[in-house]
């Protein structure tokens, strides 16, 4: 696994394990053992592509006794939309500006 810098939620969100515990944090928060029985994964690989997803600001985490519940962190996630919808208004603006460019007359 590569190492993320905070922000970097495209980057995390690459790995297909890394989405199946987003898609599950989405509909509710979990514990690593919740996930990990859920996923064809082991406990400590769970941990790791949580601790990559929380350096990338898309997971967080709180103590519930001598267990960690992991949470999609709204902020991060909103981060992230707000980067996609950048991306998605350049593409069509990009593709605007070829549909109106004026077509060269042929001689």
């Amino acid at each position: 696994m590569g190492t993320y810098q905070a922000g970097d939620a495209l980057g995390a969100l690459g790995d297909p394990t890394r989405r199946a515990i987003v898609e599950r944090l989405a509909e509710r928060p979990r514990a690593v053992g919740e996930l990990a029985d859920e996923l064809p994964v082991s406990r400590p690989a769970v941990s790791q592509h949580l601790k990559v997803l929380k350096s990338a600001g898309l997971v967080s985490e709180r103590a519930d006794g001598t267990r960690r519940i992991y949470r999609l962190n709204p902020a991060g996630v909103a981060a992230l939309r707000d980067q996609l919808e950048t991306f998605w208004n350049r593409a069509l603006a990009g593709y605007q500006d070829v549909v109106e460019e004026p077509e060269e007359e042929s001689s």
